[in-house]
């Protein structure tokens, strides 16, 4: 396969990923052109997921005050067939981050759906538990997604949720006009924590649309915490 040039390279750490589930129909209007909803033992997921950017480069260079920073976004999964295989990727919603620079990059690039909010975390990690939170504010108000782990991250189950939420390497993107933007995500596997509890609070309806209310304010079917790793995201390549 070709390699294509990379594009952004950084360090994805303490990814809390809220996983539910949810009616496909709900997300025909978002696939991009030339992909198919991806499904776990029939069953199609929508996640919540907050993460910390670190050590960030943008064709190589570090840009000052854009370097470590969090993102919340909200995304789901599907395939496309390529030459070597399925090729298994994400959609994203909506993305959250707190540098305006960053959000214009992303709609301009990939043209995803980024939006330039305040945002802060916490970590407090010991040998017995991991705790994470991250908040945003929006609409005038704070609001947060937070999880607790106990003990160490284990490495993924083959053939597990976990494994099929984490190990999608490719984004894709629909473009304002017509196609897609296909783009490639290199990272190793991840170890996880299952939660031991977790706490969602957001105004789903105003940040995602009241299509995702009754979806977003479920249980949901899995909650966890990813180590995370260095990745690297490659150029995007119209399809």
């Amino acid at each position: 396969m070709e390699t294509v040039p990379r594009f952004l390279t950084a360090e994805w750490r303490y990814l809390i990923m809220l996983n539910y589930h949810i009616d496909p129909e709900v997300l025909r209007p978002f696939i991009p052109q030339g992909t198919e909803l991806d499904t776990w033992q029939d069953q199609t997921f929508i996640s919540v997921v907050g993460f910390l950017f670190q050590d960030t480069r943008l064709l190589g260079l570090a840009i000052p005050r854009h370097v470590n920073f969090e993102e919340l976004n909200l995304r789901f999964y599907v395939r496309r067939k390529g030459p070597e295989g399925w090729r298994r990727g994400v959609v994203f919603i909506k993305e959250l981050v707190p540098r305006r620079a960053i959000a214009t990059t992303a709609r301009l690039v990939y043209n995803e759906n980024y939006a330039a909010v305040p945002m802060r975390h916490e970590i407090v990690s010991n040998e017995k538990e991991t705790a994470v939170t991250y908040a945003w504010r929006w609409q005038k108000a704070w609001h947060s997604v937070q999880l607790r782990a106990e003990g160490q991250p284990q490495p993924l189950q083959p053939g597990s949720q976990a494994e099929f939420i984490t190990e999608h390497y490719w984004g894709y993107a629909r473009q304002r006009n017509s196609g897609t933007v296909e783009y490639r995500v290199e990272h190793p596997p991840w170890n996880v924590w299952q939660a031991a509890d977790y706490r969602f609070d957001c105004d789903v309806a105003s940040l995602y649309g009241p299509l995702f209310v009754p979806v977003l304010q479920a249980t949901p079917a899995s909650a966890f915490l990813a180590d995370g790793s260095a990745v690297t995201v490659r150029r995007g390549v119209r399809i």
